[in-house]
């Protein structure tokens, strides 16, 4: 068991080793801000923020704004096959056109590449795995959310997507801008 942990961890698996890699990266990239005032709603603004009256953070709004499972499913799907693309094609443009504008000004498209270079490495294995999403269900572990953080919707969506031999674990945020969900956070397993 020590020695299976241990190549999963350190090398021995790379689809492993890359999730888990990724999941650090765009935790990181697209929904930490380590407790610094980092306040999304004012990033064009010139003035200093109220910090006091935007960290507050409320765990769901009411659930007439939270968008139907179906629409949710819609959007998680629409996600996985821009990914998909990204990584059959080796080029994420459409998928960082996708993303947040944030997360836009943070990573080139050669910076979200190199992030998921351990799929991209492993194609023929991995995008037949992903085209097969859009004809399943998703599984929510919990019901979508729509939480507010910082004056802005953040929705929730976490699963997966039940096939055989491998399903597709994802959680992902979308920001609400412009009257449009935009990629906030990504993460994929294929376990």
């Amino acid at each position: 068991m020590k020695n299976l942990a241990k190549k999963a961890l350190f090398g021995g698996n790379n689809i492993v080793s890359g999730c888990v890699a990724l999941a650090v990266v765009m935790s990181i990239a697209l929904g930490c801000n380590c407790n610094k005032d980092f306040d999304l709603a004012n990033l064009g603004k010139s003035e200093p923020s109220n910090s006091a009256s935007n960290s507050a953070t409320n765990s769901s709004t009411d659930s007439a704004s939270v968008p139907s499972n179906s629409v949710v499913e819609g959007l998680v799907k629409e996600t996985i096959e821009k990914f998909s693309d990204g990584v059959e094609t080796g080029d994420f443009t459409e998928l960082h056109e996708y993303s947040s504008t944030n997360f836009r000004r943070t990573y080139t498209v050669e910076q979200v590449a190199e992030g998921f270079k351990s799929y991209t490495d492993k194609k023929k294995i991995v995008v037949p795995i992903l085209k097969k999403v859009d004809a399943k269900e998703a599984e929510f572990d919990r019901p979508p959310i729509v939480r507010q953080e910082k004056g802005l919707d953040i929705l929730v969506a976490s699963g997966k997507f039940a096939m055989k031999p491998y399903g597709v674990r994802f959680d992902f945020e979308y920001v609400m801008l412009g009257g449009e969900w935009k990629l906030l956070k990504l993460v994929i397993n294929i376990p």
